[in-house]
């Protein structure tokens, strides 16, 4: 597809090409997109541990929707968007070492280039933060899937001017935010009614978070106390989180509404939320109450869609000028 095609709104495939190292949840789930978006063609799957090994060897749940194999070949000029499902790290090895074509469209689900700097032209991918910017964009730095549900429930605070006492945040995530590859917290003996806390106050997600509230709310400097909890399920983010905020709950449900009116995969409810109201879907789901002044935001997202390859999607549906919600109206598992 020439660049014309590609930005018209046509109904035409986009070519796009998904870099991957293992059999990755993130990458298994990209495909799977992919393969039903009504405007992409998947071109090749680039992973030099699986070359000419047929995608449903590794991505046992594709059966039946593809016969494309792995390939250890990158032909660029053939493709428009370019995805890593990479290890962290490999990413920024890749861009060093390679000169891309000037029209090729990179979506980075790794964390190297989510902190922008002046040494990058990456742009933080979270549409309902950057969507002007993103649509602008050649290089995206997907976000984590932490830092997606925790943001969404602050972010029109921070619009507000409204951080200004910390923030106090429990999240518990299902297994597949570990990875594919077994670990000792990964396991299904140790996970199986189980549950844990890890990177107490230290998640690796935390300065993205920082960043994106700052940008926003340029005054921003409170606490983000931020426990992570390994949940004992597959998939999903459900945050809890509260502040103090003097603001009566009507009119910050007024700021959230207004906040989200034009974008399409979050939403604020009037009921309780639960998990699995998200699972399989893109959408983000937000609640709120007050309690005296403490102001309480839950939010609920799938890690691997809205939190990873779901997002990625919309990014690219947004950088080549697509119906935002092609290819992502999917059905959650909630009964």
């Amino acid at each position: 597809m020439d660049s014309s095609r590609r930005a018209s709104i046509s109904g035409e495939s986009g070519r796009v090409r998904s870099s991957e190292k293992r059999g990755s949840y993130t990458a298994g789930e990209l495909i799977r997109l992919l393969l039903n978006h009504p405007e992409a063609e998947i071109v090749f799957i680039n992973s030099s541990s699986n070359a000419s090994n047929k995608i449903t060897d590794v991505h046992e749940g594709l059966y039946g929707e593809t016969d494309l194999v792995f390939t250890d070949q990158l032909p660029l000029d053939e493709i428009d968007c370019l995805f890593f499902c990479t290890a962290h790290g490999d990413t920024r090895k890749f861009m060093e070492s390679h000169t891309l074509p000037e029209t090729l469209r990179v979506v980075d689900l790794s964390m190297d280039y989510r902190i922008e700097s002046e040494e990058h032209d990456f742009v933080y991918g979270l549409p309902e933060l950057n969507r002007k910017r993103i649509i602008r964009a050649r290089h995206i730095a997907n976000p984590g899937c932490f830092a997606t549900a925790i943001q969404l429930g602050l972010l029109p605070l921070a619009k507000n001017l409204l951080l200004n006492n910390p923030v106090h945040i429990t999240a518990i995530t299902g297994s597949t935010g570990a990875g594919q590859k077994p670990s000792a917290t990964s396991h299904f003996s140790w996970r199986n009614n189980n549950m844990s806390v890890y990177k107490p106050f230290t998640h690796q997600h935390l300065p993205e978070i920082r960043q994106s509230l700052s940008q926003l709310q340029h005054s921003f400097a409170t606490d983000l106390n931020f426990i992570p909890v390994r949940g004992d399920f597959a998939r999903g983010i459900f945050v809890s989180m509260y502040t103090d905020c003097p603001v009566a709950l009507d009119e910050i449900r007024r700021l959230y509404d207004e906040y989200y009116d034009d974008h399409s995969f979050t939403f604020v409810t009037d009921a309780n939320l639960d998990l699995k109201q998200v699972v399989n879907t893109n959408k983000c789901l937000i609640h709120l109450e007050k309690h005296g002044d403490k102001l309480l935001i839950l939010t609920a997202i799938d890690n691997l869609l809205k939190g990873a390859s779901g997002q990625a999607v919309h990014n690219m549906n947004l950088l080549f000028g697509l119906t935002e919600v092609a290819g992502l109206k999917l059905k959650p598992s909630a009964f």
